[in-house]
């Protein structure tokens, strides 16, 4: 009979097998105390101005792919080189503006389309929405090719909801 407070290891006396995986040690606190909690990364380093023009351009031609590139380059370099930020601004109030016209658009073509029985829809719904994404495609290209040569950008119509 065995002692019922000692702990039942039907492995005791056996020496471990070759190739097998000895159990892992339970997680615990380093030795020395507590874990020092992780410091705040320090901003990053300027960018040169081969690096500011190349991400200032980058934003531009990523209004191709809609918002989302110019927003993530203007919160990650916006504090890193000036015509990153500015440029990425621009680009940004302009894939806002954008997307305001393509919602209007969409709203006013549901409106205008259940009174017409879905022509005022082809029109707003369908043709004037790949229109304004030909605009987008056209001005994105040109800001990208602008920046690029060393100059900046403006958009003809954008309302700058990012100052």
């Amino acid at each position: 009979m065995s002692d019922p407070n000692q702990p039942n290891d039907p492995d005791a006396g056996v020496p471990p097998q070759p190739g097998a995986v000895p159990p892992q040690q339970p997680y615990a606190q380093p030795a020395g105390g507590p874990q020092q909690p992780y410091a705040p990364s320090a901003a990053g380093a300027p960018l040169d101005a081969a690096q500011d023009k190349q991400w200032a351009a980058f934003a531009h031609l990523g209004g191709i792919l809609w918002f989302l590139p110019s927003l993530i380059i203007w919160l990650v370099f916006k504090d890193r080189g000036r015509l990153t930020d500015q440029e990425a601004k621009e680009a940004l109030n302009w894939q806002i503006t954008w997307i305001l016209a393509w919602v209007a658009s969409q709203v006013i073509g549901i409106i205008i389309g259940s009174f017409t029985y879905g022509v005022g829809y082809l029109l707003f719904g369908l043709l004037i929405p790949w229109a304004l994404y030909i605009v987008n495609l056209v001005f994105s290209i040109l800001g990208f090719v602008r920046v690029n040569g060393g100059g900046t950008y403006r958009y003809p119509v954008n309302f700058r909801f990012i100052k």
